[in-house]
């Protein structure tokens, strides 16, 4: 809005906030949102949150956080898939970095 202090992402090279929203489906609103010309940022992928997860941005550069729940995860079985998570990124930014 001209004149006001509110600023769009594009003029601060990125975004301060999102919105995240659970959705039915996850696969098909990702598909609707990069057809209506939201950049893919994050493919639809099963996490080990229990929900599948994307991330779209739109033409204007605000983030769009997807997901539709798909199991509840007890907590030791979210700690184990966590840290099996966090291993295996761990291992994709070392072999990057070598």
């Amino acid at each position: 809005m001209p004149g006001s202090e509110t600023r769009w992402p594009q003029s601060l090279g990125g975004t301060t906030s999102g919105v995240f929203l659970y959705v039915k489906d996850v696969d098909a609103v990702f598909h609707k949102a990069t057809t209506a010309r939201a950049k893919a940022a994050a493919q639809p992928a099963d996490m080990f949150w229990g929900d599948r997860y994307a991330k779209v941005m739109d033409p204007y550069g605000h983030s769009w956080f997807l997901a539709t729940h798909n199991e509840d995860v007890a907590p030791a079985e979210l700690k184990k898939r966590a840290e099996a998570h966090m291993s295996k990124m761990a291992e994709t930014h070392r072999t990057r970095t070598a």
